[in-house]
């Protein structure tokens, strides 16, 4: 009987295991300026992760800011994503400063590595007219 037992056991192993799938994880890293190149590629990669029925897209963020139109189309591409999105700041020293601030709050999760900082979400505006010495009240 416990001849069979041991076989039993292990068969039911072996299908077990069989059903096993390891968890898939998409992760682009952006560094630099948010633009127009920025808000596209994370667009891609969340249609990506999706048709791959990926776990979750992690996003490795280090950016001083960027464009307002663009940080509205991830934002909004981040709310209709079937893919959880996770905002990670890093490396070390790392920043998500205006624009990476709105992208942050956005994701479902939102993490950051040791040293890193976000902060000053608040537009800004430059050019004809913008007057970026005034503090801001």
């Amino acid at each position: 009987m416990t001849r069979w037992a041991s076989i039993l056991i292990a068969g039911s192993m072996w299908v077990a295991e069989g059903n096993l799938r390891a968890t898939e994880v998409g992760l682009i890293k952006i560094n630099g300026a948010i633009g127009p190149a920025t808000a596209s590629y994370i667009s891609r990669a969340i249609d990506v992760a999706a048709a791959r029925h990926d776990a979750c897209l992690i996003i490795q963020l280090d950016t001083p800011g960027g464009l307002l139109d663009s940080t509205k189309d991830i934002v909004q591409k981040f709310y209709a994503s079937p893919v959880p999105t996770v905002v990670y700041v890093s490396p070390s020293g790392a920043s998500a400063g205006s624009a990476g601030v709105f992208i942050t709050l956005a994701a479902d999760v939102a993490a950051m590595a040791p040293n890193t900082s976000i902060g000053a979400a608040h537009p800004v505006s430059i050019g004809m007219g913008g007057d970026v010495e005034k503090p801001m009240t």
